[in-house]
């Protein structure tokens, strides 16, 4: 599998969420976030992992592809 910048990009938004938190949302503003944060975002939303195009909360696949991304980083030891 070859990760592209868009992936690198959905991966560390997905990894900005707090996994503590049903509640903990991530707001992209388009005026103060770099177009390929907000372009992530987009993403992310189009394939049903937030709730919002500007982030918003994870959805119920969202937060299972989060909380498997937090999983591999631990065991990965990358901070």
């Amino acid at each position: 599998m070859i990760l592209t910048n868009e992936l690198r990009d959905e991966i560390s938004l997905l990894l900005q969420f707090d996994m503590s938190s049903a509640q903990a949302g991530l707001k992209v503003h388009s005026n103060a976030a770099s177009a390929e944060s907000v372009a992530a975002a987009k993403r992310l939303f189009d394939k049903g992992l937030v709730d919002h195009v500007d982030g918003g909360y994870l959805t119920a696949l969202g937060r299972e592809a989060a909380e498997h991304l937090h999983a591999a980083c631990r065991k990965l030891n990358v901070k």
